[in-house]
């Protein structure tokens, strides 16, 4: 029996391993994934749709009271030294959580820049701080006040010096104050509790800590004066209303017991008892003592004095939980705070009774002044740089000095990775995450010039905003082509697109930003098999090739661009003239010939699939100019010289419908989701046509010129003329005018408009023009 016990807690523990390791798998693929998609979509795709997401998660990782206890190892060691370290970064259980989503945003910061913390990020810490609707926190709220803070001190890492600079009084503002205003607040209770607000409160003087770190004495005492009053403040005020509770009106309201409080400015309040209990709870001794002792480290006595006035209060608290912890070390009864000041070391240090926990506030540590610049780089001694040295952290006469500071500063505390060491009290061997400054690795992808300028616009529109605004911004130039460029084709993923051209070449060319928007890109693939000028290219998604002609239609590898094969037309006399290429999962590929006859293939197998002949009602109407198939794949819209249009079905190959459309040569086609049909002609006219009925939805007229190239984004047309001006047309608005219309000024586009092609993911726009020069603009 007992061997039977100990095979199936074998076999227990195998299964858990097992487990483990499966979850450790799925969560490191999901999170190369999100790192895939990040660097694919490019800036504002995965700023609206991954990073926001992300962003949501990272409060989902801290919902419920088991999120907020903290990791045993962080609290197995007790005593003075783990609770005298503010810098500590005390894990919660929510962090192991928050851990991969807290790497995939820093992973986007990497790839686009600063700009990704202080634009997208630093916003959204500010709303999760902000003061709720309702007087009561629930349960999302709290967890998105420990989301925000464990991502601000991410942040705070990575921010250059300068841009710290400029957005300390923001996020002073905007994060600590609406912060400390929550936590300290005695008219709002925790829906878990003491530990949840204990956890944020640690977590909160850790974040401040960091702050102080990074700007330097100096900075603190001018940017950091009211954060750090608000914080101690909260001292006094338990003071005096504790003193009060006994004496207070009490009422009960449902199981709440409701007290009627003087605060210390006089005005009255209404607390709930259980509040007030649990303020006292998390504000104790103990927590005064975890505050005020690196602070104290950090910016000096007088600066105390200065920045915190009820430092006394805040000192005896700090004494009274020293004297209950460590009673050996207690401060003698008739030594008082402001005679120990005037001593280098703060607390008699008998044989026996081990380091005194207060350090003195000594201009020096280890013969090391203390900084005044943080980690900018320099220390300011009166009115010149002092070099920062190498100092031995455990050599020098400042024994009893350095002994509570040690266990703060030292241990904990990294030094900057950017710069040389520092001074001995920041610096120190520890883990990469306690560091206090790391650069922000630039990519070549990061955000700048027009491009950063139409990122921080995108971030700014809704989401759910249909409709497609063009600001003449130019992110990219490709050049390559000799001749012009006359059509465009992005492929599916929007990350490369095709360009054919009447130097009878095709090229692929990379979507991913690059520069400030001046920069020229080169093709990533180009084909030169063709021997006429290319009229269309398109992908044929299912097999992931590409289909181009020239009057011969030629099918090749997007990947290597060797070709596979190539159909010629059955008769010379009559040439290939249009083509198209069917939706996924369908593979075939039609094509038009100046016979008006429409013959389909199937590149998988040799010869004809199908052959259409179509002339309506046996007349024909001239030269077939262009094609479209609908989005599902069902019906083959076709376009004549002549202006008429044919509509027949796919899969039977019958005429559904053919009607005179325009009175002029049909220049281009598209078809749309809901049976639709929108067509351009040489007679000035851009029409939507229902399939099967007799009147156009929509006519728009264009006055100069016609339009010979459009897009569909969504329920708008965005054409193109060749008097270079980009119009957007609403189908869902039966004004016959454009919504807009621009004209493309010559710093953004050269030559005249020949091609158009519409991102609508990203909501860019491709412009090919007649000297070979494709721009992509916003």
């Amino acid at each position: 029996e007992e061997e039977e016990e100990e095979e199936q807690e074998q076999e227990h523990d195998l299964l858990e391993d097992s487990d483990e390791k499966e979850h450790k798998i799925l969560l490191d693929t999901v999170c190369k994934t999100v790192r895939w998609l990040s660097a694919k979509l490019g800036p504002t795709v995965t700023s609206r749709y991954v990073a926001r997401n992300l962003l949501r998660l990272l409060t989902t990782c801290y919902v419920g009271p088991d999120k907020h206890q903290f990791m045993v190892s962080a609290v197995e060691e007790g005593g003075l030294e783990t609770v005298g370290n503010v810098y500590e970064k005390r894990p919660v259980v929510g962090d192991q959580t928050a851990g991969p989503v807290l790497d995939c945003l820093m992973y986007i910061a990497h790839l686009y820049g600063e700009p990704v913390l202080t634009y997208q990020y630093m916003p959204y810490i500010g709303y999760l701080v902000s003061p709720p609707s309702s007087c009561r926190l629930n349960t999302r709220k709290e967890a998105g006040l420990l989301a925000a803070v464990v991502l601000t001190q991410k942040i705070i890492v990575y921010l250059s010096d300068t841009t710290l600079m400029d957005m300390l009084m923001k996020i002073s503002q905007d994060l600590l104050l609406p912060l400390l205003e929550l936590l300290t607040s005695p008219r709002m209770g925790f829906p878990s509790g003491v530990q949840t607000r204990s956890a944020l409160c640690l977590k909160t003087l850790s974040l401040m800590a960091l702050i102080c770190l990074r700007i330097g004495r100096e900075m603190v005492q001018q940017h950091m004066a009211d954060t750090l009053h608000r914080f101690f403040q909260v001292f006094s005020l338990l003071h005096c209303l504790q003193a009060q509770m006994e004496t207070a009106t009490r009422r009960e309201v449902g199981d709440s017991i409701l007290l009627d409080l003087c605060t210390l400015d006089g005005s009255n309040i209404t607390c709930e008892l259980s509040v007030l209990e649990e303020l006292q709870a998390v504000f104790n001794p103990e927590m005064a003592y975890a505050s005020y002792i690196p602070f104290y480290c950090l910016i000096g006595d007088t600066a105390m004095r200065k920045v915190i006035p009820n430092h006394e209060l805040v000192w005896r608290l700090t004494i009274s939980y020293q004297e209950r912890v460590s009673p050996e070390t207690a401060e003698p009864p008739a030594v008082h705070r402001g005679d120990l000041l005037t001593s280098s070391v703060v607390f008699s240090h008998a044989p026996g009774n081990g380091h005194s926990p207060f350090p003195a506030p000594s201009s020096s540590f280890n013969g090391d002044p203390i900084p005044e610049s943080g980690t900018f780089g320099s220390v300011l001694v009166g009115n010149r740089i002092q070099v920062a040295r190498d100092v031995d952290p455990g050599v020098g006469s400042g024994g009893a000095i350095m002994s509570r500071a040690d266990s703060w500063g030292r241990q904990n505390s990294a030094h900057s990775q950017t710069c040389p060491a520092s001074t001995s009290w920041a610096v120190g061997h520890a883990p990469e995450d306690s560091a206090l400054k790391q650069e922000l690795p630039r990519s070549g992808r990061s955000l700048s010039g027009n491009w950063l300028a139409y990122w921080q616009y995108e971030i700014g529109l809704n989401q759910q905003d249909p409709h497609f605004y063009f600001h003449q911004i130019r992110l990219q130039s490709f050049l390559g082509h000799s001749g012009t460029a006359k059509c465009l084709a992005p492929l599916t993923g929007e990350d490369f697109f095709l360009s054919g051209s009447k130097d009878k070449t095709v090229r692929l060319w990379p979507l991913y930003n690059q520069g400030d928007g001046t920069q020229d890109i080169e093709p990533r693939l180009t084909y030169a098999e063709h021997r006429k000028s290319v009229f269309y290219v398109g992908q044929l998604e299912a097999l992931q090739e590409v289909v181009s002609c020239d009057g011969t239609v030629h099918l090749w590898d997007q990947f290597t661009g060797k070709q596979i094969r190539t159909y010629e037309a059955f008769d010379s006399k009559n040439p290939i003239t249009a083509v198209t290429t069917m939706p996924a999962p369908h593979y075939s590929v039609g094509f038009g010939s100046a016979d008006s006859v429409l013959r389909f293939i199937d590149p998988r197998k040799p010869g004809l699939q199908h052959e259409f002949r179509l002339a309506y009602n046996n007349i024909s109407a001239g030269l077939i100019r262009y094609l479209t198939v609908s989005p599902n794949g069902r019906t083959i819209a076709a376009g004549f010289s002549s202006g008429f249009i044919v509509l027949l079905d796919a899969r039977t190959g019958l005429i559904l419908r053919g009607w005179p459309a325009h009175e002029g040569d049909i220049l281009q086609m598209k078809a749309a989701d809901g049976n639709l049909v929108i067509s351009s002609s040489t007679d000035h006219t851009l029409t939507v046509w229902k399939e099967l009925e007799q009147k156009p939805l929509h006519q728009y007229k264009s006055t100069s010129d016609p339009i010979h190239a459009f897009d569909l984004y969504g329920p708008e047309i965005v054409a193109g003329s060749v008097a270079n001006k980009i119009g957007v047309y609403s189908m869902m608005d039966v004004s016959a005018s454009p919504v807009s219309t621009t004209k493309l000024s010559s710093e953004n586009f050269r030559g005249t408009l020949t091609s158009l092609a519409v991102l609508p993911t990203k909501r860019l726009l491709l412009l090919g023009s007649e000297n070979g020069a494709i721009r992509l603009l916003a």
